[in-house]
């Protein structure tokens, strides 16, 4: 057992009966009454961020958790295939474990969250940036470029995301897996 003073950023820990991350945390001492650990905590399952303000010196149970390099294999009804980068093995995640598939491509190298003790997966993070190939979008028109908006536009993943008008048919794009916008032209 631990107590609100081993509290850090990207602790893991159980609580209330679900696997949390702390994100954020600021030790408060009022010059009146007890000290406290206000803290922003991420339910690992669900992704939902949570507020919640522990007593100084509070029990917490961490929970040892692991970051492994996966590559995706390909998708099946059951969920997602990967294959970790070092031993070779395969593994099949459900798809409610990874939080942007619609960007998911053959060969991407990926982090996967275990938790330790279980050897059970807990979470698929992507790369922070993709590159793709546009498939599809309407033609800009020319000289429509003073405005910054924005037209639909398909990958070859399946994805839809919001690209610039000058942006064509063919071209690789460089995408922020996180927000799901676009980010510049790759040359």
């Amino acid at each position: 057992m631990a107590t609100t003073s081993d509290i850090r950023n990207g602790l893991c820990m159980n609580w209330n009966g679900k696997l949390v991350s702390v994100i954020e945390f600021q030790h408060v001492k009022p010059g009146k009454g007890p000290a406290f650990v206000r803290t922003k905590l991420r339910e690992i399952e669900s992704g939902k961020v949570l507020d919640h303000t522990f007593s100084a010196g509070h029990k917490i149970e961490p929970v040892r958790i692991e970051r492994r390099q996966y590559q995706y294999l390909y998708e099946e009804e059951a969920g997602y295939n990967f294959m970790n980068t070092e031993t070779y093995e395969q593994i099949l995640i459900p798809a409610r474990l990874v939080e942007k598939p619609e960007f998911l491509q053959e060969g991407m190298i990926c982090e996967i969250t275990f938790h330790a003790e279980a050897e059970t997966p807990l979470l698929v993070d992507l790369p922070m940036y993709i590159e793709a190939e546009v498939t599809y979008t309407e033609p800009g028109i020319k000289g429509d470029t003073a405005t910054n908006s924005l037209k639909p536009a398909t990958l070859d993943s399946g994805a839809e995301v919001r690209v610039p008008l000058f942006v064509d048919m063919g071209e690789r794009i460089k995408i922020d897996t996180r927000t799901g916008t676009y980010v510049e032209r790759v040359k």
